[in-house]
Parts: structure tokens; C-alpha cells; sequence
């Protein structure tokens, strides 16, 4: 666990609980997302759970030109403000440029950079000037100790509260791997460490023109990360996942989350 850490509304990243950042993956329409939310927050309320609720606006790494991206940044992110106000919970969602970074920080408590993004200087730059929480998902062509760089270009934006997300390497074609060694590397250089348990089972363009992944080994993997010390964990999760509208084969159950969140709680207090 790192000795660094950052707060968000009522979540500490990088103190002695443990941290999740649930939701589904994109936002297939607001009585879906709302929906979504609001059994989130009873789970957790149950398993006594902090968590950060999540869900894209917009899917604008898709494979296929026709798949479902969701809806607008405005739209979207006002949506996940009112249900962070309801539900009394942080929010977060992705940005692609340093336009959307600044639009959605009126809404949003956390700005996520995608992987395929991370070492775009002016979106780092942007979303450093929002005043904001930044989670930075290490991109899958990085190595751990690179993410001083993204580190070195948020504290020159003016960003001092800030994350990185470990969500697994390239391994050949279509594939990924995670590697629990970056969670304690990254960590040494004194940043609080997310592991995201969706994306790192993904199989990148591996169906095609959609991609596809190994959604039954998410809890394995998030089980792992916990063991290895990450301070968070970010998990997608689908009332449906065979009729998700993106990532489907990635997201787990939400009828499954109640257990996992139990599992790496137990993992958590065994380790402390």
C-alpha cells in the first residue's frame, strides 16, 4: 500500500481501506445509468464499501465505427453529477482532449485519461488545470517507472492530487498481462496505485471488429491486486454483461459484486 495518498469526497486513495471505483462502461441511457447507481451504492452500503461511481459519456476508443459510444460530455456528465449529489458519492468518467477535461471538471470529481492517452501532453495538462483528482491509466506500451513522466507533467500543470491505474501490458496480439510487480513499483515512486480489473482481461480487438476478453478471471485478477497492495480497485460491472451495449465480456455480474467486494475486503484486512 502506498504512503501517499489522496482524497475524494468520503474516499481515501492510499489509506487503510480500500477503495473501488464501480459502474458500468458506458452510459447506455439514463434510467440505465441511474439504475446502475443506485444498486452500486446498496452493495456497498452492505459489504461497507467506499466507492468512486463510474460510467463513460462517450467510448471513443471503439474498434468498430459503428459500435455504441454513448451519449454527449454535457449531457453525461451533468447526469453523473446529480447522481454523485444523490447518492452521496464521488464521480468519474474518461476525457479525450483538453476541451472535454475542462467541461467535464464542472461536473466531475475525478477526470480519468485513458490508456491509449496518457502521454498526450496538453490533455495531461489540461486536466491538471482543472483543480480536479486525476486517475491516469498506465498505457499497455508502458513500462511502471515510466508514469514519473505523466507524473513530472501534472505537478508542472499545478495538479497535486493525482492517481495512476495499472490495467495490464501488451502481450502479443489481442492480448494482454497484468503484472502485480508494477502495483509496488509504482508505489515507490509515491503514488497511489488503482488496479483495474476490467480492462486487464480485455483481448483487445480479439472478436474482430469488436473486442472481446476473459470476464470470469476479473475476480481473479482483482483478488491478486489486492494481495500485491494496490489501494484501489476499479471493476466494471453489467446487470446484464451478455447485453451490454459495450465490454460486455469484460464486465462482471452485478449480481457477483457483493461477494468479490467481501473477498477483498478479507484480503485487505489479512494483509494490513
Amino acid at each position: 500500500m502506498s504512503s501517499k495518498g489522496i482524497r475524494v469526497g468520503s474516499c481515501h486513495i492510499g489509506g487503510p481501506d480500500l477503495v473501488f471505483i464501480l459502474g458500468p462502461c458506458v452510459m447506455e441511457t439514463p434510467a440505465f445509468t441511474r439504475r446502475m447507481a443506485k444498486k452500486i451504492a446498496a452493495i456497498c452500503e452492505d459489504t461497507g464499501s467506499k466507492f468512486i461511481f463510474k460510467a463513460s459519456f462517450d467510448k471513443a476508443n471503439r474498434t468498430s465505427v459503428s459500435s455504441f459510444r454513448g451519449t454527449s460530455l454535457h449531457d453525461g456528465c451533468r447526469l453523473l453529477a446529480e447522481i454523485g449529489g444523490e447518492l452521496s458519492v464521488p464521480v468519474t468518467t474518461d476525457v479525450h482532449s483538453p476541451d472535454e477535461a475542462i467541461e467535464a471538471a464542472e461536473f466531475i470529481d475525478v477526470l480519468q485519461i485513458p490508456a491509449f492517452l496518457c502521454r498526450q501532453t496538453d490533455l495531461i495538462l489540461a486536466a491538471a488545470g482543472t483543480g480536479r483528482v486525476v486517475n491516469v491509466k498506465k498505457g499497455q506500451f508502458l513500462a511502471p517507472w515510466d508514469v514519473k513522466n505523466i507524473a513530472d507533467k501534472l505537478i508542472a500543470g499545478g495538479c497535486e492530487r493525482f492517481v495512476f491505474t495499472e490495467r495490464g501490458t501488451t502481450f502479443g496480439y489481442n492480448n494482454l498481462v497484468a503484472d502485480m510487480r508494477s502495483i509496488p513499483w509504482m508505489q515507490e515512486l509515491g503514488y497511489p496505485v488503482i488496479f483495474d480489473a476490467t480492462h486487464s482481461v480485455q483481448r483487445p480487438g480479439g472478436a474482430g471488429d469488436t473486442t472481446s476478453g476473459d470476464g470470469a478471471l476479473a475476480p481473479v485478477l482483482a483478488r491478486a491486486a489486492v494481495a500485491a497492495g494496490c489501494d484501489a480497485v476499479f471493476i466494471e460491472t453489467h446487470e446484464n454483461p451478455a447485453r451490454a451495449l459495450s465490454d460486455g465480456p469484460n464486465q462482471i455480474p452485478l449480481r457477483a459484486l457483493p461477494k468479490l467486494l467481501k473477498q477483498l475486503h478479507a484480503i485487505r484486512k489479512s494483509i494490513a
